[in-house]
């Protein structure tokens, strides 16, 4: 079982120089799936890139309902690829995915950018409302339940001047299978805190933050950013919680960073 790969940049020409590559693997925030990283992968047309539909997403199987599932499922992915070693960048419920392979394969990460995401554990509140909202769109057989969500994920800016951004987003959604929805929330709710995981890094990271991030706010973002060491911490201007969609040019500038220090061997 493997999950669903989309290469980019020097990758997308066949460039699979397993010994020297690190690629960087691009993860996407809920409910959507890995078309929402392709305004920042056109912008990083030089550099290894591969977007990564999670379980449940895109062609991709379902896999147990937790992040280490994923986890070990994504890394399964890279190794019969060829990969020994990997950079990551995961945006809300892709950081929480990139924090488990930090947890899991420490030796194998060589980079980790944390994009409008956080380290902590749901509250019990919010673990009920996830188990709710997966049993919904399971009984309801489709994602009508969460479209609505584009209204909120996009921020104020984007929302008011660029309209069809919140209507690309709602198509997305609207895609989503509801077992990938229900996997997805499961996942989410079950998952540990993971600050003890930003202490013990050991490669380079950045922290990338939606000035309008309602979910993951800036003030999160600084936290984890001074817990990690020897993170860049970089605010998306007027951005909310999809950054990479809102405001691709920061965030591939912030990317591209984070693979210069990225160590190849």
């Amino acid at each position: 079982m493997t999950l669903s790969v989309h290469p980019r940049g020097t990758l997308s020409a066949g460039n699979f120089d397993y010994g020297r590559t690190v690629p960087l693997v691009l993860l996407h925030a809920f409910p959507l799936d890995h078309r929402m990283w392709e305004p920042v992968a056109a912008q990083l047309a030089d550099l290894p890139v591969l977007l990564v539909d999670l379980p449940g997403a895109g062609m991709s199987p379902v896999v147990a309902p937790t992040l280490e599932a994923a986890a070990g499922e994504l890394a399964g992915t890279l190794t019969a690829l060829g990969y020994t070693r990997w950079a990551v960048g995961g945006c809300s419920l892709g950081g929480y995915v990139a924090l488990a392979l930090a947890r899991l394969y420490p030796d194998a990460l060589a980079g980790l950018a944390l994009i409008d995401t956080k380290a902590s554990a749901d509250d019990d509140a919010v673990r009920v409302a996830r188990h709710d909202v997966a049993r919904e769109v399971l009984a309801a057989g489709s994602a009508a339940s969460v479209i609505g969500m584009a209204d909120v994920l996009v921020g104020t800016a984007a929302r008011t001047k660029r309209p069809e951004l919140v209507d690309e987003v709602g198509s997305w959604i609207a895609s989503s299978t509801p077992a990938g929805l229900a996997w997805a929330e499961a996942a989410m709710a079950s998952r540990p805190d993971s600050s003890g995981t930003l202490m013990r890094l050991s490669c380079p990271a950045c922290v990338v933050v939606g000035e309008d991030d309602q979910f993951s706010p800036p003030g999160v973002a600084r936290l984890m950013a001074a817990a990690i060491p020897g993170a860049v911490l970089t605010v998306v201007p007027r951005a909310g919680h999809l950054s990479p969609v809102e405001g691709p040019a920061p965030v591939a500038g912030a990317l591209r960073a984070l693979m210069a220090r990225v160590s190849v061997s």
